[in-house]
This record gives structure tokens, sequence and C-alpha cells, in this order.
């Protein structure tokens, strides 16, 4: 497995970067890191270059380029020689947590997308508060605008990772809306629900509120990109809410509310992992030719070695390659 890193994005590059390889490393030894960047900065982080290979360049995409043009003009930026590797079969996958827009459009522009999908998603597995398993949701802003026909699409492709990377066999997808009966809903999510359930390769259980997302009312949601986007970073702002208003109500106890925290350290510590939806991995722009996976900017080294192995269980799963053959097979073969 080779899989090509933009060692130069995101908020704490490289640093946290290489230190995540170097932990992902010790646990994938078939792996074969492509880390493109700044070599002298890459090598000061390095602790072992088994199978690691560096392919330098000075050139970057920062956080505020605009993206299709940065990917147009900067033709020897990280990111860009990365998704291009990927292109030449030079590498399997792709990886960054750099500027989401550039990465997005390196995936459409240099990858590729799928034959037969009309507008790949970006999907992030999200945690649930009961059990471990989490939930898959797309589109979390890859498109602005979406159709109906976008929707059955993610619906499929949000069953495909559910069922081949996270191991769920008969996965529920459920259609986000704001009520349950088939007749709510504005034109674009009425359309969806009777293009959904006439997708006989799902198991659509019908819509889903926002509000019962985190209790694991579905293993796959689809929605559209701007909708999703808005969601996800609810709950985001929720879950930091949440933990700074823990936080803050205990330093306001006094001795006695530390004193309970100190009992209760390991609760609040596995609330906070709970909520921690970077312990899946990256999010996936999906319907791709080849895994294309993004971290948030401000990641740490742990969130990134997740990220790896996410990639290496797509890679494993050859998920990308069946999600061809399906959408490529004539459907009355």
């Amino acid at each position: 497995m080779r899989i090509a890193v933009d060692a130069m994005g995101g908020d704490f590059a490289p640093k946290a970067i290489v230190e995540g390889v170097m932990l992902a490393q010790k646990n994938h030894p078939d792996i074969e890191f492509q880390l493109y960047g700044k070599e002298e900065a890459i090598r000061q982080y390095l602790t072992n270059e088994e199978n690691i290979k560096i392919i330098h360049t000075d050139e970057k995409i920062n956080s505020e380029d605009e993206p299709v043009k940065a990917i147009r003009r900067k033709k020897t930026a990280s990111m860009v020689l990365a998704a291009q590797a990927v292109k030449e079969g030079k590498a399997d996958a792709v990886f960054s947590a750099g500027n989401t827009g550039a990465l997005l459009a390196a995936g459409l522009f240099v990858v590729g997308r799928i034959k037969g999908i009309e507008r790949p998603g970006l999907m992030s597995t999200l945690p649930v508060l009961t059990g471990d398993s989490g939930f898959d949701m797309l589109d979390l802003g890859a498109n602005a605008e979406n159709k109906a026909e976008h929707l059955q699409q993610y619906a499929i492709l949000g069953s495909f990772y559910a069922k081949h990377v996270r191991g769920i066999e008969n996965p529920r997808v459920g259609l986000l809306n704001n009520g349950t009966e088939e007749t709510k809903g504005s034109e674009l999510t009425k359309e969806a629900f009777k293009l959904l359930q006439a997708e006989e390769s799902i198991n659509f259980i019908g819509n889903v509120e926002a509000r019962e997302l985190l209790n694991g009312a579905a293993d796959v949601v689809v929605t559209d990109g701007f909708t999703g986007n808005a969601v996800l970073k609810t709950i985001e702002g929720t879950a930091m809410g949440l933990m700074n208003l823990i936080k803050g109500s205990i330093n306001e106890a006094g001795v006695k509310g530390k004193f309970g925290a100190l009992m209760l350290k390991d609760t609040l510590y596995g609330l906070k992992d709970k909520l921690d939806y970077s312990a899946h991995g990256g999010a996936v722009l999906f319907g791709l030719k080849a895994p294309v996976i993004k971290t948030h900017g401000s990641t740490g080294p742990e969130a990134v070695a997740n990220t790896i192995d996410q990639i290496h269980t797509m890679l494993d799963t050859n998920v990308v390659g069946q999600l061809v053959q399906f959408f490529e097979t004539p459907k009355d073969e």
C-alpha cells in the first residue's frame, strides 16, 4: 500500500503530520508513506525512515488560497503532487490536513470521479452517545446544492463504506429531514425519499430528525451539502461548548468541585473521547477513483494515525474498487 501524504497541510505541519505517520508506521509495516513537502522540515521529525519516501517541494497551498485557482496555478504544491501521484498510479490514496476546498478540487480535477457518480460527497463517521459504532453522514459540504439523484447516490456510497470499512452487514440508511413522516420536508427531500425507497441496494429506514442523530437513529445519514455542513459544525460546536461548560463549572465549584472532578476523571475523559469524531479517522471525498481523505487543520499526531488506520482499511477492503464495479457495470447484467 502506498499513501501520498501532504506533509505541509494543516496548522501544525509538518510536525503533527510526520509524528502521526511515525505512530502509524509501527502498526502498518505494509504501507509505503510518500511525504510531499520541504525535505529539511520533514526530516527533523522523522524517527524511522523505513518505508518512508520524501518528495521535496518548496511550494504549498495555504489556507487562504482560493481552492480551484491554487490547484491550477501551484502545480508543484505538496497537495497537488500527492494527488498527481495517485492519478499516475504511483500511490493508492492521498491524505491531507490542508485547505479543504483545494483538496476537494484536487480530488475532482486530478484524481477524478468514478464514472456514473455525478457529485462525490464529503463523508465523516460521527459519534453516537450510545455504543461505539457511530454513523456515516454525507454530504458534509462538498456541494452547496444537490439534486435528489445525488442523495440517492450518497446512500449507496455511504452503505458501501459502512459495510466494507466499518463492518456493518446491513447498514440502516436514513434521510435527514424535519420530521419522520414520508410527506415531510422540502421538494428535494420528498423526491429523494421516493428514490431511496425504490433503491434495492440499500436498507432505507425512512426520514430521521437531527435530534436523533447522536442516538444512533441510522448507520448512514444522507443530506445535501449545505445542510450537512451546518449539522456537522453544530455537532462540533455543541461538543466543544459542553466540555467547556463542564470545565468551567468545575473551576467555579472550588476545592469540592475539583475533588469531585478528580474522582470522575476517567468518566469525563471517556465523555470527551466519545464526542471526538477524529477517533474514526478523517473525512472521505467519496465517489472518486481512489481514496482522498481530509483531516481537520488543527489535527494532532494521534488523529493523523487514526486517519491512516482508516485509509489502510479502505485499501485493504478495496471499497473504491467495489464501488467502481457497482457503478460502471450495466444494471441489466
